[in-house]
């Protein structure tokens, strides 16, 4: 969220604690309150994951995107735009990719994992100003370069301050603001035309120059204008070169890494780097929040990019896991998350295949035992009749007070991912067995996937008996997956429980036996040919609708009707994947690509969802303008890209 505010306004809370604590206290800031895995299964390895993630210059203060943060010992330096008129003075220091006021545009460009470069441009009360930076050594280097100004040239302000309630004396002189820290002594040095700007709404030391031109900061040793320009020019220009050489569009590339870049922050609550799914959504619940599939989601495509993100991402989200032993559809910063409902289990997959990438052992170890009781536990309370539905479980009053839709079909729905799906819209709720009264197709599949990800997982760690439980699982419901098969319409579709009756509400989940492999080859031909790639249902400009085109709740194009999905597209790719079908499986990918550089190309902008016929996402609302998983659109590029580097 934006601060624009008259220049009278007090600001609270932007930086607490700028004064010198104890020493002592530093080495605490780094692993205190880490969740780790038990003693023996990775704690150490992970611990040590989190220690060199938790280092450098980034945007990690998830407040706003003009503010850069050192980690471990939590110093900012955050840019503060202040317009002038002629009767008023406005200042803008806290700022979102989306969630803004109307009139303040913030359009993001790259952003590198590790911080070494960020890019965004910011269009506010008249102005237009590009913010970049950069690390070199250690030190961070920040630039603001005015592109547009108003009738009265705009200052910027570089705010220095210390968060979190972490120690440090900040001391202002000499041109610049000296930060005497625990362990070392950092000075922030400023560049540019300096401009006396003493009354604007900040609470710790500050340097204002005038955006007359370009104005900028640097660590380490002093800079000028010129030679901070010159430093991130050169950052810029190392990273584009290295993503480069990925084999597939730069563009797609920069937009994958930006989308996480920018929504990974730290979370000063449990001392730990986590990329959430928007900034934005974090501010509002309380720091962070973190929701299931979503979460998995990241740490696949980080493993794109850095280990250690990708470790971080999976079993963060594991440690949110409940105390029934699954995985809960949300966890924020309040401490708050769902105890009656999971999302859909794709953990297993996402932990294997970042196993395959890495090859590291004690990751697998540091989950296992995790997705074991997770994997269990949906055989145990979302079974009816041999198969598998979505429930809500109810457990804790005060929990229940305040999420009304425990033991509904609503939470029921929320459980399956698919908010307002029309395939549930007939669907049934048993409030005594708290669960949905639907055969699920997709939730069956990624079961099986589930199991049988595990199993191989278990085995690579001499887990023999639990690779057997796991199998014989996989195998049981695999079969009563199968009974789902449509000979009329060439389809696996859901069932009502109730009646028998298959239903004739689809998505794309109806394609995920692809990626059990439970549709034989045959049967995955027909699938592909008369559903998928028919451009009466599912295929067309824009792919792959969340509703097929010829289903009444297409034409609302609102959430999960009929838009369009980045996590549908991947699960459906990655099954086209165990099947002889290149055609489909490129030309997905190939269109998943085109849907995500539209709007990044034009707006920097990785949505939640998008249109399904005109392949807009800011055609809505309820759909966040930097939301990672917009992303996995590009990250199937990306793996045909591995799978043939040479293209």
């Amino acid at each position: 969220m934006s601060n624009p505010v008259p220049i009278s306004t007090q600001r609270a809370g932007h930086a607490a604690g700028a004064v010198l604590r104890p020493f002592a206290l530093l080495a605490a800031f780094a692993l205190a309150a880490i969740p780790c895995p038990g003693a023996g299964d990775g704690s150490r390895q992970y611990a040590s994951v989190q220690e060199r993630l938790a280092q450098g210059w980034n945007t990690w203060n998830i407040n706003s995107v003009f503010s850069h943060v050192l980690l471990p010992e939590g110093l900012s330096v955050t840019v503060g735009l202040h317009s002038i008129a002629l009767f008023e003075a406005h200042y803008l220091s806290l700022a979102q990719a989306g969630g803004n006021p109307k009139d303040l545009l913030v359009t993001v460009g790259l952003h590198s994992l590790d911080g070494s470069y960020s890019d965004l441009t910011v269009d506010w009360r008249g102005m237009r100003v590009r913010i970049q930076s950069a690390t070199e050594a250690g030190d961070l280097l920040l630039l603001v370069t005015p592109l547009e100004k108003p009738a009265f040239t705009p200052l910027v302000d570089f705010e220095v301050g210390m968060l979190w309630n972490r120690p440090g004396r900040l001391e202002l002189g000499g041109g610049g603001v000296t930060a005497r820290l625990p362990h070392r002594t950092v000075t922030v040095f400023g560049a540019g035309m300096p401009a006396s700007d003493p009354v604007i709404p900040a609470s710790t030391p500050f340097l204002s120059f005038s955006l007359a031109g370009e104005a900028g900061v640097s660590t380490g040793h002093r800079r000028t204008v010129a030679e901070i320009g010159l430093a991130i020019r050169a950052a810029r220009e190392r990273h584009e070169a290295g993503l480069a050489r990925r084999g597939v569009s730069l563009d797609t590339v920069e937009a994958v890494e930006s989308a996480l870049g920018w929504d990974t922050i730290y979370d000063p609550i449990h001392s730990r780097v986590i990329s959430p799914v928007s900034r934005a959504w974090s501010v509002g619940w309380g720091g962070y929040v973190l929701f299931d599939w979503d979460s998995f989601f990241a740490g696949y495509m980080a493993g794109l990019f850095n280990r250690d993100l990708a470790y971080a991402d999976i079993i963060e989200v594991l440690n949110e896991a409940t105390p029934a032993g699954f995985v809960p559809n949300y966890s924020g910063g309040r401490g708050v998350k769902s105890l009656d409902r999971s999302q859909p289990p794709v953990g297993s997959i996402v932990v294997l295949d970042t196993y395959r990438r890495f090859h590291e052992r004690w990751f697998l170890a540091a989950t296992f035992e995790r997705l074991l009781r997770w994997n269990r536990w949906w055989g145990e309370h979302r079974d009816v009749d041999g198969y598998l539905v979505w429930g809500s479980d109810p457990s804790d009053p005060e929990y229940e007070r305040q999420d009304g839709a425990v033991n509904t079909l609503q939470g029921a729905k929320y459980e399956s991912g698919l908010d307002n799906s029309p395939m549930y819209d007939a669907a049934t709720f048993d409030t005594r067995s708290h669960r949905m009264q639907m055969a699920d197709v997709g939730l069956m599949a990624l079961y099986v996937a589930d199991c049988d990800a595990l199993a191989t997982i278990a085995g690579e760690l001499g887990r023999d008996s639990e690779a057997r439980e796991l199998r014989a699982r996989s195998v049981r419901y695999g079969t009563k997956l199968a009974t789902l098969w449509s000979p009329s319409a060439h389809l696996f579709l859901n069932r009502d429980l109730r009646t028998g009756s298959a239903s004739p509400r689809t998505s794309p989940t109806n394609f995920y036996p692809l990626l059990s492999r439970t549709a034989i080859p045959e049967e995955a031909r027909q699938m592909v040919g008369e559903h998928l790639l028919n451009p009466g249902e599912f295929w067309g400009e824009w792919v792959v609708p969340s509703s097929p085109r010829n289903d009444p709740a297409f034409k609302d194009q609102n959430y999960w009707r009929g838009r369009i999905w980045g996590p549908m597209n991947f699960l459906v790719y990655l099954g086209l994947r165990n099947y002889d079908l290149p055609l489909a499986r490129s030309e997905l990918a190939r269109k998943s690509e085109a849907l995500l550089l539209k709007e990044w190309k034009a707006r920097g902008h990785v949505h939640e969802n998008y249109n399904a016929v005109t392949g807009e996402g800011d055609d809505v609302t309820s759909s966040d303008p930097l939301y990672h998983w917009g992303a996995l659109l590009g990250a199937m590029e990306m793996l045909e890209g591995e799978a043939a580097p040479s293209r």
